[in-house]
């Protein structure tokens, strides 16, 4: 994946996770950052890597749609 992609990709994953609550979050950072619990879910996003970037986008796209029924 080029950079832009993944800046992109990053940027939607820190819009889309704002939207989600704590919790979920949290069980975000414990999938993609459980060595850093402590660090900004942006900062999490930021130190992901690119592999993991589409896969992580799918379940915060479905988390969301959960969310909206």
């Amino acid at each position: 994946m080029n950079n832009q992609l993944q800046n992109y990709a990053r940027k939607i994953l820190k819009e889309n996770l704002a939207k989600c609550t704590d919790r979920q979050q949290l069980l975000f950072k414990q999938m993609y950052s459980h060595s850093n619990l402590g660090a900004s879910i942006n900062d999490a996003i930021d130190l992901m890597p690119e592999e993991k970037l589409d896969w992580a986008m799918q379940q915060v796209e479905r988390t969301l749609a959960e969310k909206a029924i």
